[in-house]
Order: structure tokens, then C-alpha cells, then sequence
């Protein structure tokens, strides 16, 4: 019978949002799989945990699925983590999740610690629907997507370097407009969490002043509704030209 993958959340910087069931998981499965295994040895000292690890990241997961897929119809359970967050969500992940669905082994997501929710509810912006973009590409395609993305009416999330927050909320604003609203949180569960909120134009202004530091997401507003519903061209002619008989007509 094969194994499970399990794929498991790990703190994004409070340890203390490592929950007892991933510590029971990663304790009881046969392979720890790990985006960078210095970083996760942290975490695994911390909570007492003695599993074996592997790198499994992005330079080597298509390379390495296939190892892992053999592990699990030989019946070991792996679990996977990556250094902070949900894998999968711009972090390793997708890949090997997909391997797993096609050769019908059974993949069990533990709910967890993930940046972009804390960041969108915090934010003030509506999070009742919302799209996540994560990363920005850093060339090629950058500018259509931004491009876009410029008539979305639902709030949108990105993930960004800290280096390239300012350039990014500049070029955003530039499309968007400068005064769609967006918030910048950094540091999310850390010491120096921060949520900045304001126009992309003054956030743009505030973070090439003041160079930020950690881990960001950037939160927009989407295009206000009235931008983007789609409008009849012949309402007006319509309107002028109802018969009488049908304008006094009652139902």
C-alpha cells in the first residue's frame, strides 16, 4: 500500500505557530523533504525532531519527484516543508503534488501558518474575494501582467523583495493609478511586524524614503466596480425611443 505525502506548514516567524499536529507528523513519518535543510534543521532542533531530511527545492524537485514517488509506493510516508509557510504557495510544492495525483498516492495538506492571509485581513481592503499573484516576474512579462491586472476588480495580493518594493509600487501606481489604495505589511508574526497603509503613490514615496527590510506582501485595492462594469452603448437610444403604449404598460 503506497505511503502519504504529507505537505506541512511551518512558522513564518513566530515559532510558536507550529502547531502540535505538524510536530506529530514530522516526528512519525520516514523522510523529512526541505526547501534548505540548514534552515529547517532550526526548527527540527527546536521541537525535538530526529526524522531524517532531504533537499527537495526548485533547482532539483523535477529531478528529485521521481526518487520521492518511488519512496511512497514502497509505502514511507514524507513529509514536506519548506522555510517558512505552505509549500506550494510560491515555495516547492505544486510539482510533486501533481506527481502524486497522477499516480494516485494520497497527499494530506495540514492547515498552517501562510503570509498572505494575515497580511490581506489586516489590511483593511476587502477580502471577501481576492487574487494572489505572488511574485512579480522581475523582467520579461512584468509590464503585461501589471498591465493586466489594471481592470481587476478584486483586491490583489503580491509577495515582493524588499529591495524591489518601491520600484514595484511606483510601476503600479503608474498603471493603477496613483491614488488605488494599498497596504504594505512586513514582518508578518515577527517582532517588527508593520502594516503600512495609503495610496500607491505615497507608498511609493514612503518605502523609496525609507528603504524597507523583510519579508513584504503588498495588498491592492482592485479597480473600482464603476471602471470596469460593462456599459450598453444604446441605453440612451433605447430609453428615447420606448413606444408610449409600452412606457404606460403595467405588469
Amino acid at each position: 500500500m503506497p505511503g502519504t505525502l504529507y505537505i506541512v506548514p511551518t512558522p513564518i516567524g513566530n515559532l510558536s505557530d507550529m502547531t502540535p499536529r505538524a510536530v506529530e507528523v514530522l516526528r512519525s513519518v520516514s523522510l523529512v523533504l526541505a526547501e534548505d535543510t540548514r534552515t529547517s534543521a532550526v526548527l527540527m532542533r527546536h521541537f525535538g525532531i530526529t526524522t531524517p531530511m532531504s533537499s527537495h527545492h526548485k533547482f532539483n524537485e523535477h529531478e528529485a519527484a521521481a526518487g520521492v514517488i518511488d519512496r511512497l509506493k514502497a509505502g514511507q510516508d514524507i513529509a514536506l516543508i519548506s522555510d517558512a509557510g505552505t509549500p506550494g504557495i510560491s515555495d516547492p510544492g505544486f510539482l510533486l503534488a501533481r506527481e502524486c495525483r497522477r499516480e494516485d498516492i494520497t497527499v494530506v495538506t495540514l492547515p498552517g501558518a501562510t503570509a498572505f492571509v494575515p497580511a490581506l485581513v489586516s489590511s483593511g481592503l476587502p477580502c471577501d474575494r481576492f487574487v494572489f499573484e505572488g511574485f512579480l516576474a522581475q523582467k520579461k512579462g512584468r509590464a503585461s501582467r501589471i498591465d493586466d491586472l489594471k481592470n481587476e476588480p478584486r483586491t490583489i495580493v503580491f509577495y515582493e523583495s524588499p529591495l524591489r518594493l518601491a520600484r514595484t509600487l511606483r510601476q503600479l501606481a503608474e498603471v493603477f493609478g496613483a491614488d488605488r489604495e494599498a497596504a504594505v505589511c512586513r514582518e508578518i508574526s515577527k517582532l517588527h511586524e508593520t502594516t503600512h497603509h495609503g495610496t500607491l503613490a505615497s507608498l511609493a514615496e514612503h518605502f523609496e524614503a525609507q528603504p524597507a527590510r523583510g519579508e513584504i506582501v503588498l495588498i491592492v485595492a482592485g479597480c473600482p466596480e464603476q471602471n470596469t462594469r460593462h456599459t450598453d452603448k444604446y441605453a440612451r437610444f433605447k430609453q428615447k425611443h420606448i413606444p408610449n403604449n409600452l412606457e404606460n404598460e403595467t405588469h
